[in-house]
């Protein structure tokens, strides 16, 4: 998946969905720690910054549980939004 610069929705938004559809399709297992920053910034040609935000957005929807000193891991399937 790639990042359609045309959209006007935020690009935290669509970094976002990119990496839930990555969940969902079982790249990123739960419980897993999540992609590094560097990960997807490769992938998608964006900077640090738009991934640490889609990262933060993604754990406001349940996505992604962050435990401070440990890391940002992919959340427990029970716990992720509903579809």
């Amino acid at each position: 998946m790639t990042v359609d610069r045309l959209d006007r929705t935020p690009l935290r938004e669509r970094l976002a969905a990119i990496i839930a559809a990555k969940s969902k399709g079982g790249e990123y297992e739960p419980r897993q720690v999540s992609p590094s920053e560097s990960r997807p910034q490769g992938e998608h040609g964006v900077s640090r910054g738009a991934i640490r935000r889609a990262m933060r957005h993604l754990g406001e929807l349940g996505w992604t549980v962050t435990v401070q000193g440990r890391g940002t891991f992919v959340a427990p399937t029970e716990n992720r939004p509903a579809e």
